[in-house]
C-alpha cells in the first residue's frame, strides 16, 4: 500500500545499510563482547569499532559515550542522576515547559519526593530565553535541562548560551540536554554546546528503535544506571546490543550531507503548498530543516490524524508519546482554543517526494470540503 508519511519525527524506517549491518552482527559476530574466546573478541572489536564511529560523529571521546536503549531512559537517567548528585547542594531543577514527557515525568516524581522544579514558559514563537534561564537559578539549583530542539515545534533552543550563563553563575550545576531531534539535522558537539549531559536516540535517524546515547562529559561521574556485570564502564550494566549499535553506526555513515539541505528544502515547498489552503495557519515553520506545525482551525486535530490516516496520509498532533492527550507543548504557547484544537505537527524525512506532498494538501481540502468546522 502506497502512504504518505510525515512523522519523521516520530520514528523513520530502518534504513538499507542499518538493516545489513545488524543482520550481519546477529548472524556473524554474534558473540558476547565479554565473553573469552575469538567469537567474543571479534563481537568486542566490532563494537569498538562501531562506538568509535559513532565518538566520531557525535565529537565526543569514547569514554564520554555510553549506549542505552532510547532517549526516554537517557533523559530518565540524566535527571535522576543529576538529582542524586546534587542533592546535598540543594533541591531545584530547572527545566521548561516545552521538554519531552521523559524529561518532565521524571521530574515530576522528584517534586513527590521534596524537590522545587521551575518550568520555564516559551514565547508565542516557542522560544526559551535565556535571561528566563538567569532569573531562575538559585543557590540551591543543582540541574538545568533544556532541550536542543523541541519535537513538537522544531525551534531550537539557545542551549549553548544558558550553559554559558549558567556556568558564570555556579560551575557545580549541571547542565542536561535532550538533543534527540537535532542530531544530525544541525551541526553541534556536545563540547561546543558546552553541556555536561546530553541525550539522543537512534531511530530518529534511520536505526532501528531499542538503542540510544548517552553523553557524559569526561570528568564527571554519575550514579550507575543498571548494576550487574560492570559494562559501559559500568555505568550501565548487562550485555551490549552490538546488532543494534553496529545498525546505529551504519545509520550515522549513511547519513548524507546535504540531507538537512534536502529536508529544508522539502519543508518550504510543502509550506508554500500548504498555506494556499484556505484557513490553514502556520503556527510555526521551525528552526530546523524537519519540522513545522500548521492549525486548521476548528478542525480537531485528533480528526484529522484520523481522516488523513484513512487516507493513507500520516501526520501527527504532536509527540507520539501523548497517545492522543493534548499537546502541552503546544498548550504552553498561549494559542487561541481553535488553533490549539487543529494543530498538526508535519515532519520530514530524506525520503519525502513532491508526490507526497501533494496528496497531503488534497487529502485536506478533501477533509475540510467533507466537514464542518467547530466554532
Amino acid at each position: 500500500m502506497e502512504f504518505a508519511y510525515f512523522d519523521a519525527a516520530a520514528t523513520t524506517p530502518v534504513c538499507p545499510e542499518a538493516a545489513q549491518a545488524a543482520l550481519e552482527v546477529m548472524t556473524g559476530t554474534f558473540g558476547n563482547p565479554s565473553a573469552r574466546y575469538a567469537l567474543g573478541s571479534a563481537a568486542a572489536q566490532r563494537l569498538q569499532a562501531d562506538r568509535s564511529c559513532i565518538a566520531s560523529v557525535l565529537g565526543c571521546g569514547l569514554e564520554e559515550l555510553v549506549f542505552t536503549s532510547c532517549g526516554t531512559e537517557g533523559d530518565n537517567w540524566a535527571v535522576r542522576a543529576a538529582a542524586a548528585l546534587g542533592a546535598r547542594r540543594g533541591r531545584h531543577i530547572i527545566t521548561t515547559a516545552i521538554e519531552h514527557a521523559a524529561v518532565l515525568e521524571p521530574l515530576r516524581a522528584l517534586e513527590q519526593e521534596g524537590w522545587c522544579v521551575t518550568r520555564l514558559k516559551p514565547d508565542r514563537t516557542g522560544h526559551i530565553s535565556v535571561e528566563a534561564v538567569q532569573a531562575a537559578l538559585r543557590p540551591e539549583t543543582v540541574l538545568v535541562s533544556m532541550m536542543l530542539v523541541n519535537n513538537e515545534l522544531g525551534t531550537i533552543q539557545p542551549v549553548a548560551k544558558a550553559v554559558q550563563a549558567v556556568k558564570a553563575y555556579d560551575r557545580q550545576i549541571l547542565f542536561h540536554t535532550d538533543a534527540v531531534q537535532g542530531f544530525l539535522k544541525i551541526p553541534f558537539t556536545p563540547a561546543e554546546l558546552g553541556v555536561d549531559l546530553l541525550t539522543l536516540s537512534g531511530h530518529k535517524i534511520g536505526a532501528p528503535k531499542g538503542i540510544g546515547v548517552q553523553y557524559i562529559r569526561s570528568g564527571l561521574s554519575l550514579p550507575p544506571f543498571i548494576l550487574g556485570g560492570g559494562q559501559e564502564g559500568g555505568s550501565r550494566s548487562g550485555t551490549e546490543p552490538t546488532a543494534q549499535i553496529a545498525a546505529l553506526a551504519a545509520a550515522c555513515r549513511a547519513w548524507k550531507a546535504d540531507y538537512p539541505a534536502r529536508l529544508a528544502a522539502c519543508k518550504e515547498t510543502a509550506l508554500h503548498a500548504l498555506t494556499q489552503i484556505h484557513g490553514l495557519e502556520v503556527i510555526t515553520s521551525g528552526d530546523v530543516p524537519h519540522i513545522c506545525t500548521v492549525s486548521l482551525p476548528g478542525y480537531p486535530s485528533e480528526m484529522l490524524v484520523r481522516a488523513l490516516g484513512d487516507r493513507g496520509v500520516y501526520v501527527s498532533a504532536g509527540s507520539a508519546c501523548h497517545r492522543g492527550k493534548p499537546s502541552h507543548v503546544f498548550a504552553a504557547l498561549g494559542l487561541p482554543k481553535r488553533n490549539l484544537m487543529g494543530a498538526l505537527r508535519i515532519s520530514f524525512s530524506p525520503q519525502t517526494t513532491q508526490n507526497e506532498i501533494a496528496r497531503l494538501c488534497t487529502a485536506l481540502r478533501e477533509i475540510m470540503q467533507e466537514r464542518v468546522p467547530m466554532k
